[in-house]
């Protein structure tokens, strides 16, 4: 019975829906003042003459007042405790109307008493009734016909970590979805162990091996949107030995903005792995460079490049110039920018540039510096990949290093303010061709910052760190993608370590960083402790819910393949060639004291690299590089085309 009429009623249409609930409040005001006369007068109240005319004009004040605030347009099953000031204010201003209608009246002897009664009474009455909906209509909705049973049996048990405000928004939101069923809070605040929130136990993390047999939970929510990341790093790593999967609320920001809904959970950000809190930028410097000006970008499309451009928008440049050679990152990140720029309520009108060319073609990137008047410069084109760009080392050479020399000759032609160099830990005592031209491009810029003869007006400087999470080239999203397949997990080597920083952080640092420029700096970012691949491996593993497969644990689901360092690859990364480094005005930027090689010298070198590289002359270029970048000590063969072709010989001929 309770069933069909619960069904009876949600079938309804939403104005007859309405009709009962305007009905149920009517008896409601009646009942309620004729219970405030009752209890008044200490007996059965029967009105009397006049009285009765009070009856009557009872629901033609309260309906309207109803109506007017809103209390028929709420979905009863929906209905949240925000609901109950709603409430409170409809009956208030219902009691305070009826209260003057009573007392302006020609009726007698009408208790002073009479009208606080009524207004505790109608609140009472229609506040209850709309929650008492609210549980019925709740519990039996999904019920219907084995709906219920059907949603439940597909929807995964979960414990949400955290009991606060966020944690309980996330327990009614996931009650009313189709994937997660809550079925308890962990919390660490010992005052509220063993009491309930939203009707679930709250539990000590101790207990998270008990609730995962009772209940079968599979995830771990964490419910934390405003925990500093050291502390997410700290839940994570107690979470670990539990092989379960590890999801996250988004941040309050995101929320806050309207961009995602507080159930719209997500994979733990590999940077709460790291536990590594970002130093708040400093505004002044972020601005310097920027704000009113006008800023080009080089390879904009990538992944370095496109996050600068979106800090850039956020500082108010004059314009920004997009400037990149692959067409569709061109595409994606001019795109992506306008949708920006159109939903940001407090941004100005920014011109942004779409050019597509390449940083060796030097008239192309001068005419556009001249064109758009460039006050700022920063250059993230380049080729990184370190395994490609051993195998294509002329290439290599063309784009970092002549392609930074034709940028920085662009610059000081066009006499723009600022010249930003985007360079790499890789760069320090390189192993691989990739690191030793971004080291010559380096050389380059702190030769001509030193070299009177050109009278540039242009500050060149180079910002140089380690691995960014999340970019092209990062193990992080690879290792998704293996975990998601079912492994294996490849690392090249056990031992292998490197500095990890978020792309954001990366990015603003940069920018703070030019501001800081004096001409000719090398500043290197404080990247924080290094961490072992093998162990993030593990991590990322443990955080899916899953097990290492190893010797010691032959029943787990993803093994971990060493297949070996590539090409030019390295175990450890530095970010300083020698030991002088000084402290600037931010705690994350350093500024390098390294060896230059005079423009005289470099200048020679330039043209024997530019004449090896045109007659694919490898072995010289590497003779070249080994002179020019100090520490340069090549692990590999060339890998360059003629070589690939003497191995296709050798296999057609076999």
């Amino acid at each position: 019975m309770q069933r069909q009429l619960a069904h009876w009623f949600i079938g309804l249409q939403r104005r007859n829906k309405a009709i009962i609930l305007i009905s149920a409040d009517v008896f409601f005001v009646l009942f309620a003042l004729w219970s405030a006369f009752s209890l008044r007068w200490g007996e059965f109240y029967s009105p009397k003459g006049d009285e009765w005319y009070l009856f009557a004009a009872a629901p033609f004040i309260a309906v309207p007042i109803f109506v007017r605030l809103g209390l028929y347009r709420a979905i009863i099953r929906y209905i949240e405790i925000r609901a109950l000031w709603t409430i409170a204010q409809a009956t208030t201003l219902y009691a305070l109307v009826f209260a003057f209608v009573l007392y302006e009246s020609a009726i007698q002897v009408i208790p002073r008493t009479v009208s606080p009664l009524n207004w505790l009474l109608v609140m009472l009455l229609v506040g209850s009734s709309r929650f008492f909906a609210r549980w019925w209509l709740g519990e039996t909705y999904f019920s219907l016909g084995g709906i219920r049973s059907a949603v439940d049996s597909g929807k995964k048990n979960v414990v949400i970590y955290g009991a606060g405000s966020a944690g309980v928004q996330l327990a009614l939101a996931l009650a009313h979805g189709r994937d997660f069923k809550a079925v308890a809070f962990i919390d660490d605040d010992q005052s509220l162990l063993k009491r309930k929130a939203n009707g679930l136990r709250i539990y000590p993390l101790s207990s998270l091996s008990y609730l995962i047999q009772r209940y079968q939970v599979s995830d771990v929510l964490l419910a934390m949107p405003s925990a500093k990341r050291s502390r997410i790093s700290e839940l994570i790593r107690l979470l670990e030995p539990y092989a379960i999967h590890v999801l996250s609320m988004p941040g309050l920001s995101d929320i806050a903005q309207g961009r995602v809904k507080v159930d719209a959970l997500q994979e733990v950000d590999i940077a709460d792995l790291l536990g590594r809190d970002s130093v708040a930028p400093d505004p002044s410097l972020l601005r310097a460079s920027i704000s009113g000006k006008v800023v080009m970008v080089t390879g904009a499309g990538g992944s370095i490049g496109s996050e600068l451009c979106r800090q850039i928008i956020q500082l108010q440049p004059l314009a920004l110039i997009l400037f990149e050679v692959s067409e569709f990152g061109l595409y994606a990140i001019e795109k992506e920018l306008n949708h920006r720029l159109t939903h940001a309520l407090d941004s100005k009108t920014i011109e942004i540039i779409a050019v597509l060319g390449s940083v060796t073609q030097a008239k192309r990137i001068e005419k556009v510096c001249k064109a758009f008047k460039v006050q700022t410069i920063y250059h993230a084109a380049a080729y990184k990949h370190v395994p490609m760009v051993e195998k294509n080392p002329g290439e290599a050479v063309w784009n970092n290093i002549f392609g930074t020399f034709r940028a920085a000759q662009a610059a000081i032609n066009a006499e723009v303010e600022l010249f930003v160099l985007i360079s790499t830990d890789k760069a320090v005592r390189p192993t691989n061709i990739m690191g030793a031209t971004k080291r010559f491009a380096e050389l380059i810029l702190q030769a001509l910052s030193l070299n009177a003869d050109h009278n540039s007006k242009t500050r060149f400087t180079m910002v140089r760190f380690g691995n960014v999470l999340g970019s092209s080239g990062s193990v992080v999203p690879l290792f998704r993608e293996q975990i998601a397949r079912g492994g294996p997990v490849t690392v090249t080597d056990a031992r292998i370590i490197r500095y990890f920083m978020t792309i954001p952080e990366a990015s603003q640092l940069v920018i703070q960083a030019g501001a800081l420029s004096q001409g000719g700096d090398v500043f290197v970012l404080d990247m924080g402790e290094p961490i072992r691949i093998v162990d993030l491996a593990k991590r990322m593993i443990h955080l899916s819910g899953l097990q290492v497969k190893d010797e010691n644990n032959p029943a787990g689901e993803i093994a971990i393949s060493f297949t070996g360092l590539r090409p030019g690859e390295k175990l450890y990364e530095e970010l300083l060639i020698g030991d002088h480094v000084s402290e600037t005005s931010h705690p994350r930027i350093m500024r390098a004291e390294e060896a230059i090689i005079p423009w005289a010298e470099l200048e020679k070198m330039l043209e024997s690299l530019e004449r090896a590289t045109g007659e694919d002359d490898f072995e010289q270029v590497r003779d070249l590089l080994k002179r020019a970048v100090s520490g340069f000590l090549p692990q590999c063969k060339n890998g360059d085309l003629l070589s690939n072709r003497k191995k296709l010989d050798e296999r057609v001929s076999a």
